[in-house]
């Protein structure tokens, strides 16, 4: 049963429009400090998901020593990084209780809540994406990039790891209202992050291949209109998923 937000008067300066824009953001800052605070309360959340990079490049490396052709060696990257966004954003509104959520209930808007994780996501799965990308290359090698465009090649996984984290906090968000997180999750999540995969992989070997900026660009269009599209279907969706 929903519980009625409490109403309070604050002093009023400016425009509404104004206004409110002032409040969203103050929001959307404490909301995005506060879930620093609980990551440096539970480092070994960050550990573990390392620890989980490196020994899946690991075994890779000794899987095929003799090297890999660069559509495989791309593939397999993405394949890496996919399953590690998936152990990383899993816990986004699984780590917090009913009084937890109650509490911000009756403090913020829910559309700053979801817009606060979204970003706060996309920053953990950017470092988290550069740091595989780094010790993917320190073991597997980096022959592959002899003839990439690295500026395009870094752009491609720093917006695919954004795009894992817009569509899989929307899905944590669902699957964690629905009372089974992790399984909902990994079920609803495969289907509906497909599509972007197949645009960064497309991406990233077209920009290891050294192709255009003007071939390559019709593909980071996409990437970034799929981020849009998960984002305004989290600011629609997630005040009723808050509310239930």
């Amino acid at each position: 049963m929903a519980v009625a937000r409490p109403t309070c008067v604050r002093p009023y300066a400016g425009s509404a429009h104004s206004y409110l824009r002032t409040v969203k953001f103050a929001e959307i800052t404490h909301l995005v400090r506060l879930e620093v605070a609980l990551d440096l309360r539970q480092r070994a959340t960050w550990a573990g998901m390392l620890l989980y990079v490196v020994s899946a490049v690991y075994v890779c490396f000794l899987a095929v020593k003799s090297g890999l052709g660069t559509a495989t060696w791309n593939a397999l990257f993405w394949i890496i990084l996919l399953f590690a966004a998936f152990n990383a954003l899993a816990r986004s509104f699984q780590r917090e209780d009913g009084g937890r959520q109650l509490y911000l209930y009756t403090l913020v808007d829910p559309r700053s809540v979801i817009l606060a994780r979204a970003f706060y996501n996309a920053v953990t799965m950017v470092v988290l994406s550069l740091l595989s990308l780094a010790v993917y290359l320190l073991l597997l090698g980096s022959s592959n990039l002899d003839n990439a465009d690295m500026g395009q090649f870094l752009f491609a996984v720093v917006l695919g790891g954004i795009g894992f984290a817009s569509v899989l906090t929307l899905i944590s968000a669902i699957a964690a209202r629905a009372g089974n997180g992790i399984g909902l999750m990994a079920i609803l999540g495969f289907p509906l992050v497909l599509p972007l995969l197949l645009l960064v992989m497309r991406a990233s070997k077209l920009a290891l291949d050294g192709v255009a900026w003007s071939v390559i660009s019709t593909y980071f269009g996409g990437i970034v209109l799929l981020d849009l599209i998960t984002i305004t279907l989290a600011w629609i969706l997630f005040p009723y998923l808050w509310r239930d």
